[in-house]
């Protein structure tokens, strides 16, 4: 079954591009999420007139990986103690976030991480409020453009979970 699950981590192109690389991972999509208003632009958010994150939403096939796995992955790019920063980003846009409109992702999500992670971590773990999609120059922003800046050792995406 098709599911769907949103994260921040930082920039979103590396987020995306990681993703992309994952057995199961059917689609992605860049934008902006849980902000304070409607289709902010990348100008908006950049100069914190929005309060959206960078977030990407994945669309995955459930039986062929599993919200776990998608969340193991998601810990091998982020530091889940970081507030507001991933990497050289900084900014309340980069901060680590899952949402979802299903809140049995929720309460797995919080379930997964107070397993894995020792103490308070710094990851949202909230309802999707809003999503809107960033421009279009955003999306596969890493594909269109390999040179371009990535937080993320996307290397990491070829390692077997487990």
């Amino acid at each position: 079954m098709k599911k769907e699950i949103y994260l921040a981590g930082g920039c979103f192109w590396g987020v995306e591009a990681y993703y992309k690389l994952i057995n199961g991972v059917i689609d992605t999509e860049v934008g902006y999420a849980n902000g304070n208003i409607p289709n902010p632009s990348y100008e908006m958010v950049k100069k914190h007139l929005s309060t959206a994150s960078e977030c990407v939403r994945i669309i995955y096939e459930d039986e062929l990986i599993s919200l776990e796995d998608i969340l193991s992955h998601y810990l091998r790019f982020i530091d889940p103690y970081s507030l507001d920063k991933q990497g050289n980003d900084i900014g309340h846009q980069y901060r680590s976030g899952i949402y979802s409109k299903d809140p049995s992702d929720l309460t797995r999500a919080k379930a997964f991480f107070d397993e894995k992670l020792l103490g308070e971590y710094a990851i949202e773990i909230l309802p999707l409020e809003n999503f809107f999609l960033a421009e279009e120059y955003h999306q596969d922003y890493l594909s269109k453009n390999p040179y371009g800046y990535c937080h993320i050792n996307l290397d990491l995406a070829k390692k077997k979970i487990g």
